[in-house]
């Protein structure tokens, strides 16, 4: 598809300099740009790439102030950032969609599908499932007895949703992902031997939720793992039994929530947090990569780095002692030695 600089300014509200019957047929990075591409520039770091750069049409924000002149044609909007976002869900809407049941697809008579729905090839759909209307569900997927899953979801290649699960409306769930595994439940019997403890619950995903590639979320033990609406889930994340997330929480890749903790709305956890189990975070917390957290967060908008997590202003006051602590030690060395030397007869 083609569009002119001129319609991509009106979708976007936006202003143009340059031509505005500028024509761009694909979208490119702005230090990888070629004729007939759009970009963005939002990030000052990557400034001195929109002066050589090749695309047609660059986006930038109204306060932007070039240094030197620019061939493309730009336009201005209000967060070049947001604007290219939109772009690009224009663009993902604009592909063609698959429709229909492929004729390997293992469906039970009591399922019940949707309208406009997709499902792929070698996909099982078991006893008394729901999918709703205008669903994709690509090949390889397995649906569990009694499960649920609301209008306008996409289920990707390899995902797994055990029985009894339940996924609103508008959530993707990318491939390899696994919904409802029995959670980590085992009674010690002796120093040497654990008895499992029956895994009862379900998990319940609420609408506009996405989920990254192998991310596994448990099921409760009794009751639901509940990932509440609009969670956003990297790749590779482990999400215990009982755990409740809340909304609009986001969580990079590696992070791992133990069973039964409760993370409020609008938090966000970087890469490879580790969170212990029944604990309680306080909403808008906001957690550094690779920080463990040990305790109950209770005041809301906190931000915890290093491990344990603690403030982050308690951190990076004590990151200048960790600096520090070699010549420290010498120090400490030098005034034993002195005053071994003043106790000496």
């Amino acid at each position: 598809m083609e569009f002119k600089a001129s319609a991509i300014a009106g979708f976007l509200k936006g202003e143009i300099e340059g031509d505005p019957e500028t024509v761009v047929n694909t979208i490119a990075r702005i230090e990888e740009g070629h004729k007939g591409a759009l970009s963005f520039l939002a990030n000052p770091k990557y400034e001195h790439y929109i002066y050589s750069t090749l695309s047609s049409v660059v986006l930038v924000n109204r306060s932007f102030v070039p240094s030197a002149k620019i061939e493309a044609t730009l336009i201005r909007v209000d967060n070049a950032y947001d604007a290219f976002a939109s772009l690009l869900r224009l663009v993902d809407q604009a592909r063609p969609r698959k429709k229909g049941i492929h004729p390997t697809a293992v469906i039970e008579p009591t399922a019940t599908i949707g309208a406009d729905v997709y499902i792929g090839a070698y996909t099982y759909i078991g006893d008394n499932c729901s999918i709703g209307d205008d669903c994709s569900v690509y090949p390889h997927v397995y649906i569990g007895d009694n499960s649920r899953i609301g209008k306008s979801c996409t289920i990707n290649p390899g995902v797994t949703i055990y029985h009894e699960c339940v996924v609103g409306e508008g959530c993707t769930i990318h491939a390899g992902s696994v919904i409802g595994s029995d959670g980590f439940g085992f009674a010690p019997q002796s120093e040497t031997e654990f008895m499992k403890i029956p895994q009862l619950g379900n998990v319940v995903i609420e609408d506009h939720v996405e989920i990254g590639a192998n991310v596994a979320i448990d099921r409760a033990t009794v009751g639901s793992t509940i990932i509440r609406k609009g969670v956003k889930l990297d790749n590779l994340i482990q999400i215990g039994h009982n755990v409740e997330i809340g909304e609009n929480t986001v969580m990079a890749g590696q992070t791992g929530i133990a069973g039964s903790t409760k993370v409020g709305k609008n938090c966000m956890f970087a890469g490879q947090v580790g969170i212990a189990g029944h604990l309680r975070i306080a909403d808008g917390t906001k957690i550094g990569a690779k920080a463990g957290v040990a305790g109950d967060v209770k005041k809301d908008n906190s931000i915890l780095l290093g491990l344990p997590a603690i403030d982050h202003k308690d951190f990076l006051r004590s990151s200048v002692i960790f600096r520090k602590l070699p010549d420290l030690k010498v120090q400490v060395d030098n005034l034993e030695r002195d005053l071994r030397k003043q106790a000496e007869p």
